[in-house]
């Protein structure tokens, strides 16, 4: 395993609409906590991460900084934009220039384990330009139009994306600022495929769902935060 500076960017600006809590998603209980303290515990436990950026929405970084506290790892909680790609190009701004790798995770993820963070950061420390974790796909999957099928599309090559996905920093800056004003993307992985650097995979955790919906709210899951939270 190689060795290399890597700050962690944690996004918890959405409004978490979906849900309808009328508060940030990150900031709901789940497991008896806030999903923003859980993400950013199992951050802070991976040895491979040397300190954490937050980005919440404007107005709530003081509760940010209360529910963040006594992590392992320091912690600088700055506000984030309306979009995912807005939130992290802010978080770039404040992470120094020498830092050689940047980690992103969603703290909509509060069941992730410090050991996802450790693989994919080490993937980039052993000379990848950028590492995600991906699961495969269990289900069938149909191609639908107007509300029929018009397709079943094969498995074979097809994975679901996860988080936390690390990056180059400065291959991930550069991205940023070639995508500023342009088109908006669902990660910061598909941003690098547009830009035409590769990706490699690790395995990803079936474990490591997202929140969004009230029915992910009841599910239990492994520990929160994994190894340290």
């Amino acid at each position: 395993m190689g060795q290399i500076r890597a700050f962690a960017v944690v996004l918890a600006a959405g409004a978490g609409s979906r849900l309808g809590a009328g508060e940030p998603k990150a900031f709901l209980p789940i497991g008896g906590r806030p999903m923003l303290r859980a993400a950013a515990a199992a951050a802070a436990a991976s040895p491979m991460v040397e300190a954490l950026v937050v980005t919440v929405p404007a107005g709530f970084e003081d509760r940010a900084r209360t529910i963040l506290e006594g992590l392992e790892k320091p912690a600088v909680v700055i506000p984030g934009a309306k979009t995912r790609q807005g939130s992290v190009l802010a978080a770039l701004a404040s992470i120094p220039l020498e830092v050689e790798a940047i980690v992103v995770p969603d703290a909509a993820r509060p069941f992730v384990d410090a050991d996802l963070f450790t693989s994919v950061v080490s993937a980039v420390a052993d000379g990848a330009v950028a590492a995600i974790p991906v699961i495969p796909i269990a289900d069938t999957v149909k191609r639908v139009r107007d509300g029929v099928i018009v397709a079943t599309e094969p498995r074979d090559g097809l994975a679901l994306a996860q988080t936390p996905q690390a990056f180059r920093a400065r291959v991930l800056r550069d991205v940023h600022r070639r995508a500023s004003g342009g088109p908006e993307f669902t990660d910061d992985a598909s941003m690098l495929e547009w830009a035409g650097h590769p990706v490699v995979t690790v395995a990803g955790d079936p474990g490591n769902i997202k929140v969004t919906t009230p029915h992910d709210m009841p599910r239990t899951g492994p520990p929160l935060g994994g190894r340290g939270a």
